[in-house]
């Protein structure tokens, strides 16, 4: 049976032809697969540590169960889709509503858990009956449109979380990190991220011994005197540790909660496998299905054991779309440093200790470049935004979810930001339809067959 666990060596190994792109069954030799995986690893860890706190879990295990999801997710897919299952953010809202009900960690685990099961079961319809289902709903206009809010729904961690924390450096890793991307040449072009993060850990060293401690938010709203390189909490934290496990627990309220959030993860997964396909030329449809299934079981095995709900993860996204290289035996290799990092704490440290500027800079870039990718699907379908229908719900669906707009439902339920916005964009644009004058609805039919076109031609 094809796992996907082999690949072809890549020209020398060493260094890509100029305009080439390395494919998810090549690789580049083991030294430098295994630093394309530390900086996905990088990349995921921001908002992998950030969301499990804000949701009230262990961060180590968030860490250490994205790998183990990863590795459920590539070999479901046979090694033909390139992505890492981080830690999910669309179930934020969730677990603060549920514990401001009075449920504990149990409680939003479990409900989560069942979230997991009707994705791997929606994932499961999806492979039986064909990707058309999801197409027929969410054809280029309303896939693109999802693709972009879900980027662009990341710009207010930049604006208000990191960025604020130390403006300059933001700034200073942000220009560096773009000439990087831009001006450096082969494999050092490629980890451009990681060089970046480097950069800022640097740069945010030396102005701590200039300019002493800056006076800026850091874990809060209120503005307080600190070190922008902390790495004080490094040195308590021991070198191994397992991370905290608990037992889910099922309250049919808490399930109602966070049930509405598997429209979201349906969106997120099916526009991650369209910008994969859009991005290696590959139609990647025959593996929506099995990618939306491998989704929903790796977070029920997480939630299972107290971890946080994963789901492909859009940051990964953008360090493909600069490095051009999308070997999923760096996703193994990155889901190998997942499960050894989740198991040291004062790695966590380390890597939490990452100064929020340098995240501000890094994440302008990448938030960018992942919204970016629903213009890409538009445009290779060649999406007509002057027709109306195209651009009413396209324009309320992406507003609302990068404005983060909320519909309170009831006391307890409320639809906001990705999940209210994807909605937006797919009612809307079906009901529009139904009802447009038939002059609008002439152009080529959308995806109505069930088929997507990609380029084929190789760069």
């Amino acid at each position: 049976m094809d796992l996907g666990v082999r690949w072809t060596l890549h020209g020398d190994g060493r260094t890509p032809a100029p305009g080439a792109v390395v494919r998810p069954d090549e690789r580049l030799s083991w030294p430098r697969t295994a630093g394309l995986g530390a900086q996905h690893v990088v990349a995921m860890f921001g908002a992998s540590f950030v969301a499990p706190v804000l949701m009230g879990l262990d961060p180590n295990l968030a860490i250490m169960m994205s790998g183990v999801a990863t590795v459920i997710f590539l070999l479901a897919t046979r090694g033909r889709v390139p992505s890492y299952l981080g830690c999910s953010l669309s179930f934020v809202g969730v677990a603060a509503t549920i514990r401001a009900s009075g449920g504990d960690s149990a409680t939003v685990t479990g409900a989560v858990l069942v979230v997991g099961a009707a994705l791997f079961v929606a994932g499961l319809a999806v492979q039986r009956f064909g990707a058309r289902i999801i197409h027929a709903a969410m054809p280029p206009v309303v896939t693109g449109a999802v693709v972009m809010l879900i980027g662009f729904n990341l710009a207010p961690v930049t604006a208000s979380t990191y960025w604020p924390q130390d403006q300059w450096t933001a700034l200073l890793v942000m220009l560096f990190t773009g000439l990087a991307v831009v001006c450096l040449r082969g494999f050092f072009s490629r980890v451009a991220i990681f060089l970046g993060l480097l950069f800022g850990y640097a740069i945010s060293w030396v102005f701590d011994r200039l300019f002493g401690k800056i006076h800026s938010p850091v874990g809060g709203p209120e503005a307080v005197d600190h070190w922008r390189l902390d790495l004080s909490a490094v040195g308590r934290a021991d070198w191994i540790g397992l991370p905290s496990f608990h037992a889910p627990s099922f309250e049919w309220s808490a399930i109602l909660v966070a049930l509405p959030v598997v429209i979201a993860l349906i969106a997120e997964n099916a526009g991650h496998v369209k910008a994969v396909g859009e991005m290696t030329g590959d139609s990647l449809d025959d593996r929506l299905g099995t990618a939306i299934a491998a989704d929903g079981a790796a977070s029920m095995l997480s939630t299972a054991v107290g971890g946080p709900p994963n789901t492909t993860y859009s940051e990964n996204i953008g360090v493909m779309a600069a490095t051009r290289v999308y070997s999923t035996a760096a996703y193994w290799a990155a889901a190998g440093f997942a499960l050894l990092f989740g198991l040291c704490p004062k790695f966590g440290a380390v890597v939490a200790a990452i100064p929020g500027g340098v995240l501000g800079g890094i994440t302008v870039i990448l938030y960018g470049m992942i919204g970016l990718l629903g213009a890409q699907i538009w445009l290779n379908a060649r999406v007509d935004l002057r027709n109306p229908l195209n651009l009413v719900p396209a324009a309320a669906g992406i507003i609302i979810g990068v404005g983060g707009v909320s519909l309170k439902i009831t006391d307890n339920f409320e639809l906001s930001g990705i999940a209210l916005g994807t909605i937006v964009v797919i009612t809307g644009y079906h009901v529009l339809r139904a009802l447009a004058p038939a002059h609008l609805k002439e152009q080529e039919p959308l995806l109505d067959a069930g088929t997507s076109t990609y380029d084929t031609t190789k760069d």
